[in-house]
């Protein structure tokens, strides 16, 4: 049994940026899968570590910590090779940045309960749910395209020539936007990187086909 226990869904973006940095960093966890259709995040015992009700959850020796980008970041701090966030405070921030558009613009207004509310509330259907999930996808996306087509940082990856924290964030975004059939003909910076990503057998592994409640 290991000392790290991830409570997560196969199909999360934020599950699969999780599971990225603990395969990048040859870490072993155990893994806890939630249901999330069937509402297990929902179980007491979760809310009990997650107040949220929402994954991925990891749970440490020192308790457990919600939020897939303080998940990165804590791992980055105790275990910091290969190091997510470079260590000049420029870069750094720069890559905090590229992470946040898609942490913080795209996928909150495109979450699971986002679309179910969608549903229950509005009575959206599958199709409408995949608009919706498409415009906010693509205005991310765009603003994020720009900037590492633009900016001299940018190399294999989104920052130099190494995986970075916003490479997760990007390469997780990219495997959930597919499902809801995101044309991505006008971003080839970050279909480049993607591939680049995917190349790498630990975020290959992360991906949701590959986990052991993929469904």
């Amino acid at each position: 049994m290991s000392d790290l226990k991830l409570h997560n869904y196969f199909r999360s973006s934020t599950s699969v940026r999780v599971r990225a940095a603990l395969n990048l960093k040859g870490l072993d966890y155990d893994y806890v899968p939630l249901a999330l259709l069937k509402g297990e995040h929902r179980a007491a015992e979760h809310l009990a570590m997650n107040p949220s009700g929402l994954v991925p959850t990891l749970v440490t020796p020192q308790g457990p910590l919600p939020q897939s980008l303080a998940i990165l970041e804590w791992l980055d701090e105790v275990h910091p090779e290969p190091a997510l966030l470079p260590a000049d405070p420029w870069a750094r921030a720069r890559v905090r940045s590229l992470a946040h558009i898609v942490a913080l613009d795209i996928h909150p207004v495109n979450n699971l309960r986002i679309l179910q509310h969608l549903e229950t509330e509005f009575g959206a259907d599958a199709a409408a749910k995949a608009k919706w999930f498409r415009k906010w996808a693509s205005a991310g996306m765009d603003a994020l395209e720009t900037r590492l087509a633009n900016e001299v940082e940018t190399g294999e990856f989104c920052h130099g020539d190494t995986v970075s924290m916003a490479d997760l964030c990007l390469y997780a975004q990219v495997i959930n936007n597919a499902r809801f059939e995101e044309d991505r003909s006008g971003y080839p910076t970050i279909s480049r990187i993607h591939a680049n990503c995917m190349a790498i057998p630990a975020l290959e592994q992360a991906i949701p086909a590959n986990q052991i409640d993929a469904v």
